[in-house]
């Protein structure tokens, strides 16, 4: 992965954790065990620390940053939707932002919480626990429901195992130059969008 210190700061990864090669690490960055950051995400500790706690996930293209003097954290079970953007900010235990949501400086993401897709979360905002946030700018939506808290977790953890199935066995390949007539599929746990979920 790409890796740079500044200013002698390094940044630490637990062994446990998977960092694609394609993430970029810069300086005062923590990566806690079972954490998954995904292709082209950048992780930019050059002015404020960034920690990821156990069990968190940066997927692909997040932007992580923040001021300096300010630490921005994804606690424990933390899920951060692909191409989200987080600015010295804290989102809390079990929290979810969604895809293309940003968090700006000093919010604050409840526990339980989810933030919605392409969602703006304003400047200084406290989401409540347990909380569904949406809109340009964010605004509490309603409480959720034990069975959306539930679903969120699920994600999670299967975000955890991808951690493990990755630092497992994936490895760079060259492209076949068609599909195999038996082609297997990759053995992921299954898991189904809210929508679906909700159906069943």
């Amino acid at each position: 992965m790409p890796c740079y210190s500044i200013e002698g700061v390094v940044p630490v990864v637990d062994p446990s954790a998977y960092v694609h090669p394609t993430a970029v690490l810069i300086g005062d960055v923590i990566v806690g065990p079972e954490c998954y950051i995904g292709p082209c995400a950048s992780l930019r500790g050059d002015f404020g620390r960034i920690v990821l706690q156990r069990g968190a996930n940066v997927q692909d293209t997040c932007v992580v940053h923040g001021f300096p003097s300010a630490d921005t954290v994804v606690e424990e079970n933390g899920h951060i939707g692909h191409g989200a953007v987080l600015h010295s900010c804290v989102v809390r235990r079990d929290a979810l932002v969604g895809m293309n949501a940003v968090v700006m400086d000093e919010a604050e993401v409840g526990e339980k919480s989810i933030i919605a897709a392409s969602a703006f979360v304003r400047a200084g905002m406290k989401v409540p626990p347990r909380s569904l946030v949406a809109g340009v700018p964010a605004k509490v939506i309603r409480e959720l429901s034990e069975e959306e808290i539930a679903w969120k977790l699920e994600g999670t953890l299967t975000y955890q195992d991808l951690a493990k199935r990755c630092l497992a066995g994936m490895r760079e390949v060259s492209p076949l130059p068609q599909a195999e007539a038996d082609r297997p599929r990759v053995k992921a746990p299954e898991v189904l969008p809210l929508i679906a979920a909700k159906r069943n």
